[in-house]
């Protein structure tokens, strides 16, 4: 019997893509107040097509390449320090919402993420979920080292919460990373594929994927029930 529910954040509460939005915004804006800048809009526009068109990791120097913007690493590490520390400008989803508020009282509920500390802290505060878990892990507390897949996380949380790995299931997104340690520990684990999702790879790696797989998060509730 299922009585710990974990999820995961990014894409999995909400859409990622947001608070990708977000981060470029801020970034564009304090660039445009450097004379000579151009203005936030096209410096945002410039950042939001390298990301969508795929560039997921120097989205900053092709951005400023193209821009004709003169840089150095200090300069794309200042950047990168705003876009992890702005204050994001994103809201939980309705749906999401609604299925927290009907499962509190009926499950023990816990969040685990990845991810650089004050970025993933920004997002819980800006969603409003802290009032929602009875426990939240930021695996970068425990050490980088113990970012999905390890399985240090999910262990400090079942003993936090004192639940066996049998009752536990862990809800997420992304089927290179997520599943692969509660699946070895024994817990359910559910994938949630949402529409705007940034994470699409499969995993190659044998028991790697979800047991269950949904396509919106209202369908978690029936899906543990009959469970």
């Amino acid at each position: 019997m299922i009585t710990t529910v974990i999820f995961d954040l990014d894409d999995t509460l909400y859409d990622e893509v947001d608070y990708c939005r977000s981060g470029f915004a801020s970034v564009a804006e304090f660039l445009a107040n450097s004379p000579g800048s151009p203005d936030a809009e096209r410096i945002f526009d410039c950042f939001w097509n390298q990301f969508k068109g795929g560039n997921r990791t120097k989205t900053f120097n092709a951005a400023l390449d193209e821009l004709g913007i003169a840089y150095d690493d200090m300069i794309i590490q200042g950047m990168i320090k705003i876009y992890r520390n702005h204050i994001p400008k994103i809201s939980l989803p309705a749906d999401s919402r609604d299925v927290l508020a009907q499962m509190k009282g009926k499950y023990t509920l816990g969040l685990l993420t990845d991810g650089f500390l004050p970025a993933q802290q920004l997002k819980v505060q800006a969603l409003g979920l802290g009032g929602y878990f009875e426990c939240i892990i930021y695996t970068e507390q425990i050490g980088r080292e113990y970012w999905k897949p390890s399985p240090a996380g999910f262990e400090k949380l079942m003993e936090t919460l004192k639940v066996e790995p049998g009752a536990m299931a862990y809800v997420a997104d992304n089927e290179k990373k997520d599943f692969i340690a509660p699946n070895r520990l024994g817990c359910l684990s559910i994938q949630i594929i949402r529409p705007a999702r940034i994470h699409e790879d499969l995993a190659e790696e044998p028991g790697a994927a979800a047991r269950y797989v949904i396509h919106g998060i209202s369908e978690l509730p029936p899906l543990l029930e009959k469970l």
